[in-house]
């Protein structure tokens, strides 16, 4: 099998259905979705609680009610989806290597690529706790499958490690579930978690949250039996004499998220090392010609409202692309300044030809440290300050978004400036 595309995007998650949707209707006529999973959806499908579609919507939705509009309107548009199917590798030249048990294996040609592949859960092997190696240490997502799509229950009494949002959505669900958990422990001095999580997941289910504090081992010989806690001075070394012994059946770690980037890395995209996810421009294009790239793939978000929202500005551009509609000649670069530690976009496009791309540019970043009270988040072209944007308070959790007129910030920059810093004050 190969077939030439318009327009292919790799996964069917948030971010994929809303590519390829978007690339429907800007014009593009055969677009593919190619997704290893059975069924569109991406991870949606086994977040049943609610919380999404408040920004796109303005509904408070459960992830597979939120995943339906999409895949209801992708059917209605046609859009050829292909399950059970791995991508291998993505070459340059935008040829895509596949295979599946149906067909063996597939070669396709596409015009333009969206990268959507999502994110993976660290392991405990990543952040290396000592002590042994027993049955019964589980990553959220993990558990969450487990409960919520196999109706299966992994252990009677759970130690969660992290205050991700998984990790707080399944205490409350385990909670309810009949299981006891017994204590939210967090390495870092603040929630890396959304706060209306905190509220809801764990102050009303009356779950205790100790910050600062990591699992220091794992006891137990065929299953976990205990943990060893202890606090975590401003460094994040151990205080010695803070020693808690906890005793458990289950260990639950909601350890953050990582850009899954294998198949950017063999095409050539080039990865931000803080992100971890591609470097990509205002249009969400990557460093190679006709591939973007959208959603937890370039930035661990905290909204799926704004996975989406990536998704529609990808798969608009990518049909662009496909269509030889677009062209940049220049572009400036977007560094994190005082107070913030990732911005997206990273370069944002000074100079255009052929059609206008879209002129709303979403800068979309996170901060350090927690600002409990009112900041500016300021874009600033040297010392010129481009665009201003208030907020009553962040949280390195919460992204903040800040929304700039294209025509506006090229005309405010200078001609021989060096970039564009975005920083708190």
């Amino acid at each position: 099998m190969n077939k030439t595309y318009d327009v292919i995007i790799i996964g069917a998650g948030p971010a994929g259905l809303a590519a390829a949707i978007e690339a429907k209707k800007t014009g593009a006529k055969d677009v593919l979705i190619i997704e290893r999973n059975d069924e569109p959806g991406g991870i949606l499908l086994q977040c049943i609680h609610n919380g999404f579609g408040s920004v796109l919507f303005k509904k408070d939705l459960p992830g597979p009610a939120y995943a339906y509009n999409f895949i209801t309107e992708a059917k209605q548009l046609g859009i050829e989806m292909l399950f059970d199917t791995m991508v291998l590798d993505i070459t340059a030249s935008r040829k895509i290597y596949a295979t599946n048990s149906h067909e063996g294996f597939l070669e396709f040609d596409a015009k333009a690529i969206v990268l959507a592949m999502g994110c993976r859960e660290r392991t405990r092997g990543q952040i290396r706790i000592p002590g042994t190696r027993p049955a019964g240490v589980f990553t959220a997502g993990m558990v969450q499958r487990l409960v919520n799509i196999e109706g299966l229950m992994p252990g009677k009494n759970f130690v969660i490690l992290g205050s991700g949002d998984i990790g707080m959505i399944m205490a409350r669900r385990l909670t309810i579930e009949g299981a006891k958990v017994i204590k939210v422990v967090e390495l870092m001095p603040y929630l890396t978690g959304l706060r209306r999580n905190y509220v809801q997941c764990l102050q009303d289910f009356n779950i205790q949250l100790s910050l600062s504090t990591t699992i220091k081992r794992i006891i137990g010989k065929n299953r976990v039996e205990a943990v060893e806690t202890v606090k975590v001075d401003d460094c994040l070394n151990p205080v010695a004499g803070t020693e808690e012994m906890i005793d458990c059946d289950s260990i639950l770690l909601s350890i953050g998220l990582i850009p899954e980037n294998e198949l950017s890395k063999k095409s050539g995209v080039q990865l931000d090392p803080l992100t971890g996810g591609p470097i990509v421009d205002e249009n969400m294009a990557t460093n190679v010609a006709g591939i973007f790239s959208a959603g937890n793939v370039v930035t661990i978000y905290d909204l799926v409202d704004y996975v989406s929202k990536a998704g529609f500005i990808a798969g608009k551009n990518a049909a662009m692309y496909a269509a030889g509609q677009t062209a940049v000649k220049k572009y400036v670069e977007v560094k994190a300044g005082d107070g913030i530690r990732t911005v997206i976009p990273q370069k944002i496009s000074v100079e255009r030809g052929l059609v206008p791309l879209s002129n709303e540019v979403l800068f979309e970043m996170r901060v350090t440290k927690e600002y409990p009270s009112k900041i500016s988040v300021d874009l600033m072209d040297g010392v010129n300050v481009i665009a201003s944007h208030k907020e009553k308070y962040a949280r390195p959790a919460e992204m903040i978004t800040m929304k700039v007129d294209w025509n506006d910030l090229t005309t405010k920059l200078s001609k021989d400036t060096a970039g564009l810093v975005v920083k708190i004050s």
